[in-house]
């Protein structure tokens, strides 16, 4: 299989860690934080399921969180950068959107409608007021590129926020090709390579999945957006979802799985 950029190889992986959507709920993603850096050891790999952001009110703390994670487990245990991948979830293309709003056709009906999905959350807490924004969206291309230039500028003072926008990938797989690591999920009718934004908008027969996915036997996915998940629901599944709904309840998961697709440790916050 020809690796394109916007996919993540784990290559070498005996175990990988996996965590769901965090929507930043910082004190539940720190518990899940605690739980890994114990045991995390020579050889791991670690991947985020994507929307790390938004919903929450604590976006860029838990960010920050996520960040400070990735740099001290690459500093122990000497992992490469490609060790540790970051998904992009919805909640990571919206604000993404909303970084390039001067381009877009309907600046205000965008802005309401990423706002109706919890991009508000992710803007305030880098210091934006919601009715500021939609009233910055009614005032044209200028005025909108200035806010938009005047937000990346916020976005540089965080370490690692603006490296972190940039280097999302759309999914990752194992060597192996027995275990693939999506946000949402695929459209099960073409391969992985001619996929489009399903990986983080989704596809309609997604949850039906009931046989391997080409030669992926276990699909991990960080959001499912209509059932109430638990721990028992994840089991001996082709698609294993990290996500406890509804979006008001504050869990995390998080999962660790062999590059085989087994499942050898769920969990989430407390």
């Amino acid at each position: 299989m020809h690796i394109q950029p916007q996919f993540a190889e784990l290559k070498y992986s005996n175990k990988i860690w996996a965590v769901g959507s965090i929507h930043s709920h910082f004190d539940s993603f720190n518990s899940i934080k605690e739980h890994i850096l114990k045991h995390f050891v020579y050889g791991d790999k670690l991947v985020f399921l994507g929307n790390i952001i938004g919903f929450g009110k604590y976006s860029t703390e838990t960010l920050s969180s996520v960040i400070n994670m990735r740099n001290y487990l690459l500093s122990k245990f000497f992992l490469k950068t490609q060790d540790i991948v970051f998904l992009r979830g919805a909640q990571e293309e919206m604000f993404l959107k909303l970084l390039q709003l001067q381009t877009a056709p309907n600046p205000k009906d965008i802005i309401q409608w990423m706002f109706e999905h919890g991009v508000d959350k992710t803007a305030d807490s880098y210091g934006f007021n919601k009715e500021e924004i939609i009233n910055i969206s009614t005032q044209g291309t200028l005025s909108i590129s200035r806010w938009t230039a005047k937000l990346n500028k916020i976005i540089d003072i965080f370490p690692g926020h603006k490296e972190y926008f940039s280097n999302l990938h759309h999914a990752a797989f194992s060597d192996t090709k027995k275990i693939l690591f999506v946000n949402r999920g695929v459209d099960i009718s073409r391969p992985l390579s001619a996929q489009s934004d399903c990986f983080w908008w989704g596809y309609q027969n997604f949850s039906k999945l009931n046989k391997p996915y080409y030669t992926f036997t276990k699909i991990v996915r960080g959001y499912e957006p209509l059932l109430s998940n638990s721990l028992d629901h994840t089991k001996n599944k082709v698609i294993c979802s990290l996500f406890k709904a509804p979006l008001t309840d504050n869990k995390v998961m998080a999962g660790l799985f062999n590059d085989s697709g087994e499942i050898l440790d769920l969990f989430e916050s407390n």
